[in-house]
């Protein structure tokens, strides 16, 4: 164990943690905007798992990883499209809608991987670090936080954007009172099914982006790729208090978790009956936070209530 408590290793968990961090967080604040809406996706892993053997096939087939990127936020938007014709247009029960979403994703990736590809082959490269300048030769804190890929910098720069976005424009401010108030939004002009279906496209396309995230830093696809990192970016939005900010706190948590336990299992400190168990980690925090947080947390009052006009 003290093997682990060095500055290069320490170093390696943190920046390991960072980048693994990075789905979470794309799912997270994309989530977020939904749910300050109002609406509550529960389809987020299965569309994570779509766009991410999107852009897993196109990585394959095309070696261009941001033609696969771009794949990923395709099929997030277009999953996104059916949720919000169903749950905005159809007024159907959030919860259910969104279980389907996941299923269909679960499946139907699984399907298209096997029928397409079979083999679990890896893609010819994975998403490359990029090392800021000047920053990023700074000793153990460069490699720590300034030697990552794009799309972890891209991430966390759109922390303070989504926050810029809900506070302080116009649609920021309708997303907020239809998911406070919908009669009251809808009284004054807002369009409230127009608002939401805009902040599901949002989400869903995040969801998108998370997908590509996860496969592209990892290399390779599998059936059940996210092993429900969706359902926990889901959670993450909740105790986060449906602020970005929470959603980052949140996000490195459970990158940092992940991170200690894969160096812990490489080092061999954790004995292999238990590596199981500690692979469990993130699902225990997920539930003591949330009993922690329960009744201490207040939710926007029309989270998944369907509205209509009377």
């Amino acid at each position: 164990m003290s093997d682990f408590f060095t500055v290069s290793v320490l170093v390696s968990v943190f920046a390991s943690g960072i980048r693994l961090a990075t789905p979470y967080l794309l799912a997270s604040l994309g989530e977020t905007i939904g749910q300050r809406s109002g609406v509550l996706n529960l389809g987020v892993d299965g569309i994570m798992l779509l766009a991410a053997f999107g852009a897993y096939y196109t990585a394959l087939k095309t070696d261009n990883l941001w033609l696969a990127v771009l794949v990923a936020l395709l099929v997030g938007l277009m999953v996104g499209v059916v949720y919000g014709l169903i749950t905005v247009s159809l007024h159907a029960a959030q919860g259910i809608s969104g279980i389907g979403i996941f299923l269909f994703g679960l499946g139907f990736s699984d399907l298209l991987f096997q029928v397409w590809v079979g083999t679990p082959l890896p893609v010819p490269h994975k998403l490359p670090k990029l090392s800021i300048p000047g920053l990023g030769s700074i000793p153990n804190i460069g490699e720590a936080l300034f030697q990552h890929n794009l799309m972890t910098y891209g991430a966390f720069m759109l922390v303070p954007a989504v926050m810029f976005l809900l506070q302080k424009t116009t649609f920021g401010m309708n997303v907020r009172a239809v998911g406070e108030n919908p009669q009251a939004a809808d009284s004054l002009g807002v369009s409230v099914g127009r608002t939401r279906f805009m902040a599901i496209l949002l989400g869903s396309s995040a969801a998108g982006l998370a997908g590509a995230a996860l496969v592209l830093q990892g290399g390779i696809f599998q059936a059940n790729l996210t092993n429900g990192l969706g359902f926990i970016a889901i959670a993450i939005v909740y105790f986060g208090a449906w602020r970005p900010l929470g959603a980052m706190a949140g996000s490195l948590l459970y990158g940092m978790v992940n991170a200690t336990v894969v160096q812990l299992k490489v080092q061999g400190t954790i004995p292999r009956s238990a590596s199981d168990l500690a692979s469990m980690a993130p699902a225990v925090i997920t539930i003591l936070a949330l009993v922690f947080l329960a009744g201490r947390v207040k939710a926007p009052a029309a989270l998944t209530k369907p509205f209509a006009r009377h």
